[in-house]
């Protein structure tokens, strides 16, 4: 919790700046409401990702910038930061806009928001469209409870570790994913998740091309080793209940008839943790347990 000290008050409520956080569409510019319109028009300082999107975003709104416009982008985020406080404290509105959907969900913004708050300024937003939840909509998963995973990491080794450590995860997730790494990333999916498990790929939300291909994961995989193009959003199904549970003497069994067909010990409690949706630390315990009696 960050509690604002004592000795500052004074200070801080002579700020007036205010930063705003304004939502970009996915692809339709007619997705955006007369509040970002409003903002775009009257922001003393406009943030973006790119200029060149801003000034097309501007032109299908038919919106006349005059504010001040500088890039807000990941190499130079930091950088940035010192002159947009000023700006803030000297009492101006800065709005902070992306690519598309909501600043700091996979993209620049934390920092700046972060820094504002600490600053005592005032942060609110211009809610918009997000790939996250339109993606959950579409996906035709439960979506009553989720996780976003963000981005999953580009070596082979680091994504099956991270997609391992999710295999018991029992919320749909979601992920961002780019279309050149897409297959490998659905193949490791279906190894770590296992084979049948469901999911969709969203592809181009909102855009003229939008296609969203459902189905278990190795068919996907299979799909987009044809190769894929455009912006992705992946959801896939938590891991399904385990119907009847097991004692530890049968998880054990298990173990054993994995590691019989040549699996390593890990790889055969991974598998029967994938298969059961039991935590590692169950199966690992009765592996154990095994051993001692």
């Amino acid at each position: 919790m960050w509690v604002a000290r004592a000795d500052r008050r004074d200070r801080l409520d002579a700020v007036s700046g205010r930063l705003v956080l304004g939502g970009a569409p996915l692809g339709q510019p007619g997705d955006v409401g007369p509040r970002l319109r409003s903002v775009m028009e009257t922001a003393d300082v406009l943030a973006v990702e790119d200029t060149r999107r801003l000034h097309r975003l501007a032109t299908d709104l038919e919106v006349t910038l005059t504010g001040r416009v500088v890039t807000f982008h990941e190499s130079v985020e930091r950088a940035r930061l010192p002159g947009l406080l000023e700006a803030l404290t000297g009492g101006a509105t800065v709005l902070l806009l992306t690519d598309a959907g909501m600043p700091s969900v996979s993209d620049p913004g934390y920092t700046l928001v972060r820094a504002a708050i600490d600053a005592g300024i005032d942060v609110t937003s211009v809610p918009g469209p997000s790939a996250v939840t339109t993606a959950l909509a579409v996906s035709g998963l439960p979506v009553d409870r989720f996780c976003f995973e963000g981005f999953l990491p580009r070596k082979g080794g680091e994504r099956r570790s991270t997609l391992t450590a999710l295999a018991g995860e029992r919320r749909t997730m979601v992920f961002f994913e780019s279309p050149h790494r897409l297959a490998d990333a659905l193949t490791d999916a279906a190894a770590a998740f296992g084979s049948d498990r469901p999911a969709a790929v969203c592809r181009e939300l909102t855009k003229t091309y939008e296609e969203v291909r459902r189905g278990p994961l190795a068919a996907l995989a299979e799909w987009a080793a044809e190769g894929v193009r455009g912006e992705i959003t992946l959801v896939v199904g938590g891991a399904p209940e385990v119907a009847i549970p097991l004692t530890p003497a049968e998880l054990a069994a298990e173990v054993a008839a994995e590691e019989a067909a040549g699996a390593t010990r890990k790889d055969a409690i991974r598998a029967v943790v994938v298969r059961t949706g039991l935590p590692r630390r169950t199966v690992y315990d009765a592996v154990v347990a095994a051993k001692g009696s």
